[in-house]
């Protein structure tokens, strides 16, 4: 087992990983940026150090500083968290050039996944159904308007790199087609470096489900059950739920089984989330694969008892995972809500600024994992999640009690959240019915 890593991300991932870190004896070094000099994390870990201003660019995404910083520090491997360098394939080459472990997937598996093209070609080797769409990157209008027109309206465009709904656009007629096709390059070339795109057949009322994968260097790949991730704005995941309420126990096992192929065929190493569309007749598609820890793997451990992040850290060790599928079983309901520094009465707006009053809630089967404190200002810097919170019950109803319970309790003032939104959410009819997809919030809200 490693006895020293560097953290090289912030807020509440930096924290969940310094926590589990210290439950497995390994001494967490952490890296921040000017802005976050006054976290209160940085106490908790045993080493902390400045890479920069505020501008990601010149901090949690410089490379050189991060190397610098592991190396003065002495190191043995770099936890990426999510976000920021997580998924870039040159930070992960550069750590294995240096002889710093990479706490991720190996570089050859990061290019075969990380690309959502290739993505999709290795699926489709591994007998796995995608959705249909562009055998590669589309280079012209042109291009995008004939495949539209071929595979019928609505279609869907995405950016080959990079996640979170940047670079995705909609479209159902050739009209918006021809705005949306450079508006989405140039989205993606601002948020990944790299603006090129392809196109798939808009699958209408889908939900959007995952599997949460973990493999090691032995041979060794596990899922740990699925995710309900179809609460969702603009793409933005919102709420997350396990396990996904519609599936039987056939289709729950056939979407575990297309995961461990993908995975298995990709040669692929530590955590992954694997993601697929699921129709209203239960056929489903894969999309992509999360060559990371996700924000949302909360939700899993509360209903398998298993922490991810110190599986990751095993594994990245060169620890076998003693584990068969048997092991790992699946209990109860857990619900996922996102508390993001934004006002939902003015279009989600950002709303950064000093925290006065903070109440955290609690009791049976409530988890909150967050960095902030009462003081603490948030940044326009940075994401604007402040907070995650998790509820375990028995059954979905008892856990949807739970969680407006808790969000009840929840105050953060005088900052804007989106914690009434989650609340006019989860009191929907139609969610407390679980008749959800990802279009729910745009035409109920």
């Amino acid at each position: 087992m490693f006895s020293r890593i560097l953290i090289a991300n912030r807020g509440e991932i930096a924290l969940r990983i310094i926590r589990a870190c210290h439950e497995l004896n390994i001494e967490a070094v952490v890296v921040y940026s000017e802005a976050d000099r006054d976290a209160s994390y940085l106490q908790l870990a045993d080493e902390a150090i400045c890479i920069g201003p505020a501008d990601c660019a010149k901090s949690y995404l410089n490379i050189p500083r991060i190397i610098s910083a592991a190396e003065i520090s002495d190191v043995e491997a770099i936890h990426p968290g999510y976000g920021f360098l997580a998924e870039n394939i040159n930070f992960a080459q550069i750590c294995r050039d240096c002889g710093i472990t990479f706490i991720g997937p190996p570089v050859e598996a990061m290019q075969l996944l990380g690309d959502k093209i290739q993505a999709r070609k290795l699926a489709s080797k591994a007998g796995v159904p995608i959705v249909p769409g562009s055998d590669g990157a589309l280079d012209t209008e042109s291009m995008a308007l004939e495949l539209a027109n071929k595979m019928g309206y609505p279609v869907i465009l995405k950016a080959t790199s990079g996640g979170g709904g940047r670079g995705m656009r909609v479209v159902h007629n050739d009209i918006t087609l021809r705005s949306a096709f450079n508006s989405a390059r140039a989205e993606a070339e601002a948020a990944f470096g790299d603006g090129s795109i392809y196109l798939e057949k808009f699958i209408v009322e889908p939900r959007h489900v995952e599997v949460q994968v973990m493999a090691d260097a032995h041979g060794n790949a596990l899922h740990f059950y699925e995710r309900d991730c179809s609460i969702q704005r603009r793409h933005q995941k919102m709420i997350e739920e396990s396990p996904c309420p519609v599936l039987d126990k056939q289709t729950r096992g056939q979407l575990a089984e297309a995961a461990l192929k993908i995975i298995k065929k990709a040669k692929y190493v530590n955590a992954a989330t694997v993601e697929f569309l699921l129709d209203n007749d239960k056929n489903f598609y894969f999309i992509e694969v999360n060559t990371r820890i996700q924000v949302e793997h909360p939700v899993t451990e509360m209903v398998t008892g298993h922490d991810l992040i110190k599986w990751q850290l095993k594994i990245a060790a060169g620890l076998p995972m003693k584990l068969n599928q048997k092991n790992i079983k699946h209990t109860g309901v857990a619900i996922e809500c996102r508390i993001n520094a934004e006002d939902p009465e003015n279009n989600f707006a950002p709303s950064p600024g000093k925290i006065t009053r903070l109440i955290l809630p609690g009791g049976p089967g409530v988890r909150v994992d967050t960095h902030v404190h009462q003081g603490w200002t948030v940044s326009p810097t940075y994401d604007s999640m402040i907070a995650k919170l998790i509820v375990h019950q028995r059954t979905r109803t008892e856990a949807i009690a739970t969680m407006k319970r808790a969000l009840r309790e929840f105050i953060i003032e005088p900052i804007k959240t989106t914690i009434p939104a989650c609340l006019d959410i989860l009191s929907h009819n139609l969610f407390v019915k679980n008749k959800i997809d990802t279009g729910f919030v745009e035409r109920n809200f």
